[in-house]
């Protein structure tokens, strides 16, 4: 448990943003900022030799927590590095082998793939973007359906940052396989919530960040399968086989790989625990609050809820609860004037994406900050609603998304 080391005051609920860095995980790398200073690319001397040598136990340790090979797993500074090198890697590899290039992603993605696409679109690629239904989902027809004899990529999301909506990965990545095209995922807010294995997902590719799993930030990983062309993004030095320049994170890689054994044990008791709290947030909400609605899958994220508190703005909102740290949606995206482009996506209004709060439990949350959370909710939204009255509020809503595997 990690409420030893998270602030009393405000009670932090914002998991997906970030994590407080697990106490074992610190221990892990102090050593690596005094005593074993070195450099792994500084192999004529005991300092880089035994640097080196823990950055491999390191990555061994990574690649077993995936299901990969060690020489597949590629260190960066964190997911947004990780997602570039992927598709930025994959589609000008192809382009200048094929002289066309294609990828596949879909409406909800972090902005660090969207953003991604956009500019290689500029750039040449074509680019398909597939919408979702009204929890989240992609459909694994429509991915099929999208694939090109020029697809170098399919990218789509393991779990979404904002709505927690899980999606049907292994099915695509099925289907791409079978196409031959493959498949990138954003793994980062799975990992450590959910099982995540490469094999079992039938991946190529795969992104996660070491500060959304109680490690350190700026310091991420990339898997790349063996026979993945990928083109390197940054030059000077061909650290990692080649594939991504740059003096290594050493104390970073030590902490990425502590938080990932971390989470692995803890993983099944959390998420049982974590989604029993998340539960009971959801229902005390709909109980003393009317007019609320429910955003993405009931079967998503164990530590994730989203609701759209109707007739109040989610700034509002988030400022007259302050005892507790929350957001409105992805942390990347907070100044959005037209509210967060995932609530939007799933086919909502612009009112409900601007009141809509993201929950993001961890493992210092308790059902007593559930509880609290509830009644100060409760009381917020009624001052905020009497503020700015409206007409009658409907009855709460919440249709229950069907379970997708």
């Amino acid at each position: 448990m990690l409420s030893r080391g998270c602030p009393v005051t405000p009670i932090y609920m914002d998991h997906h943003a970030t994590t407080p860095v697990a106490p074992e995980v610190v221990q892990a790398m102090l050593p690596y900022f005094t005593m074993e200073f070195g450099n792994p690319a500084s192999s004529t001397h005991s300092f880089g030799q035994r640097a080196a040598q823990d950055v491999e136990r390191a990555r061994e340790v990574v690649a077993g927590i995936l299901g990969a090979r060690a020489r597949e797993v590629l260190f960066t500074s964190g997911a947004t590095e990780s997602n570039n090198l992927a598709l930025r890697g994959v589609a000008e590899e192809a382009l200048e082998r094929r002289g066309s290039a294609h990828l596949v992603t879909c409406a909800i993605e972090h902005k660090s793939i969207l953003d991604t696409v956009e500019d290689l679109q500029r750039r040449g690629v074509a680019v398909t973007i597939l919408p979702t239904d009204e929890h989240g989902f992609v459909a694994p027809e429509a991915v099929k359906q999208a694939l090109r004899s020029d697809t170098c990529l399919v990218s789509i999301q393991m779990a979404n940052s904002e709505i927690g909506t899980v999606q049907a990965v292994a099915t695509i990545g099925k289907l791409c396989g079978e196409a031959h095209v493959p498949l990138h995922t954003d793994a980062v807010q799975a990992l450590g919530r959910i099982p995540v294995d490469v094999q079992r997902l039938g991946v190529r590719l795969l992104s996660l960040s070491a500060h959304k799993v109680y490690g350190p930030k700026g310091v991420g990983a990339l898997y790349c399968h063996r026979r993945v062309r990928l083109r390197e993004q940054m030059t000077g030095g061909r650290q990692e086989r080649g594939r991504r320049s740059g003096t290594l994170n050493v104390p970073g890689i030590i902490g990425l790989a502590s938080a990932l054994q971390r989470a692995a044990a803890d993983r099944e008791p959390e998420m049982i625990r974590q989604a029993a709290l998340r539960d009971a947030l959801w229902v005390g909400i709909r109980e003393r609050i009317p007019d609320v609605m429910r955003n993405g899958a009931s079967d998503g994220l164990p530590n994730n809820l989203n609701v759209s508190f109707r007739h109040v703005e989610g700034e509002a909102l988030l400022m007259a609860v302050k005892k507790f740290a929350l957001s409105s949606g992805s942390a990347c995206t907070s100044d959005q004037p037209q509210g967060s482009y995932v609530i939007r996506a799933l086919g909502r209004s612009r009112e409900d994406a601007h009141s809509s709060i993201r929950f993001g439990l961890g493992c210092g949350n308790t059902l007593q900050h559930v509880e609290q959370l509830v009644e100060d909710l409760a009381a917020a939204v009624k001052r905020l609603r009497a503020l700015a009255p409206v007409e009658p509020p409907l009855p709460a809503t919440a249709a229950p998304a069907p379970v997708r595997r």
